[in-house]
């Protein structure tokens, strides 16, 4: 073992691109929690179809302007940010490392982006919130309304700077490979911001996952309008909906004073045959018309795929995946290298492309 984490830190210095960091963290990851992370649902359709779509957006550069300074930085919910770059909520960090949260958040805080802790994390909000940097927090609509008003109030308290809430699993999505594999968590990793008595996503189940087990007793199925109108009077916190694909959903979202919406299908892990989001970014911005910011989440894998996003007029993205093969090849060194990297591509998309800064990227031609 010890010789694979060396060859996977050695990977990951070398790392030119964020694929390598996926080859690298599977040298270190066991087969189960690499399809867990990994994977989607069904046949993976949507999964695929995220990358398939970025890769046909084809940007049109501008020439003969002075790129001579070239800044990445812009701000996210009123807020500054050295990338248009939020790293985005994954479950259950210490399945790949250790450190989990605390490590990811600190590259993060280094970045000069936000982290987004989840509902299901492995690590306390306490805890990563002492980190310092910017926090934004997910929430689940739990079944239990005691506990997820509790988990609005510990993320105020904590310090979170904004609450994204994922409204896109009434449950988790049929992820083939977890059942296939009988998923289950391994005892040291636990939903620390949930009851520590229930081991439901522990116990391995006959052609099931119980991680999915888990998240069908806890989730609540009933998620609707009414319950963001709820959460909006709960918090003065800014709000995010992530999950949103029909741009009526997206008008709906603005109408209820949500401060973002995030163009996501769950990268691949929710309904099969979704949308790939890319494709529904440019009618979700269309719709909204300002009244809130959009941005964009599932498939995102270099600078330039954060500058199409930006092309098309998302205010900035979210990243997950390349941040666990990271964390899980070298730890807060690897997804720091992750961040590091993406800043390096997307400065260089910027430049050759014929822009200065963020704000140049929202009026670059597109063509697909």
């Amino acid at each position: 073992m010890e010789a694979r984490e060396a060859e996977a830190r050695e990977a990951a210095a070398a790392a030119l691109c964020l694929a390598d960091f996926e080859r690298a963290a599977a040298c270190v990851l066991p087969p189960g929690v690499r399809d867990f992370i990994a994977g989607g649902s069904g046949d993976e359709t949507t999964l695929d179809a995220n990358r398939a779509a970025l890769d046909r957006v084809f940007l049109v550069p501008r020439i003969l302007r002075d790129v001579s300074r070239v800044a990445a930085d812009t701000t996210l919910l009123g807020r500054p940010a050295a990338l248009p770059v939020a790293v985005a909520p994954v479950a259950y960090h210490r399945l790949v490392h250790p450190d989990g949260e605390l490590a990811a958040a600190r590259a993060a805080k280094a970045a000069g982006v936000p982290f987004t802790a989840g509902t299901l994390s492995s690590v306390p909000i306490e805890e990563i919130t002492a980190v310092g940097g910017s926090v934004w927090f997910q929430l689940y609509w739990l079944r239990d309304a005691e506990q997820r008003l509790d988990l609005v109030r510990r993320a105020e308290r904590a310090g979170c700077e904004a609450l994204v809430l994922t409204v896109d699993v009434p449950w988790m999505g049929r992820r083939l490979r977890d059942v296939r594999n009988r998923f289950a968590l391994p005892a040291q990793v636990r939903a620390a911001n949930l009851t520590a008595s229930d081991t439901t996503a522990h116990r391995r189940a006959a052609d099931a996952s119980a991680v999915a087990v888990h998240t069908a007793q806890s989730f609540s199925p009933a998620l609707t309008w009414s319950s963001v109108a709820e959460l909006r009077a709960l918090t003065e916190l800014p709000l995010v909906l992530k999950g949103v694909l029909a741009p009526e959903d997206a008008v709906r979202a603005a109408d209820c004073g949500v401060d973002a919406v995030v163009v996501s299908n769950h990268g691949g892990r929710q309904l099969d045959g979704a949308v790939p989001s890319v494709t529904a970014l440019p009618e979700v911005v269309r719709a909204v018309g300002g009244r809130c910011e959009v941005l964009f989440d599932s498939g995102v894998r270099s600078g330039t795929d954060v500058l199409r996003a930006l092309s098309l007029g998302a205010s900035g993205v979210m990243v997950g995946r390349p941040l666990m093969w990271g964390l899980a090849a070298a730890g807060e060194t690897g997804a720091a290298r992750v961040l590091g990297l993406l800043a390096e591509e997307l400065r260089d998309a910027l430049g050759l492309s014929g822009c200065d800064g963020v704000a140049a990227a929202a009026r670059l031609r597109t063509v697909r």
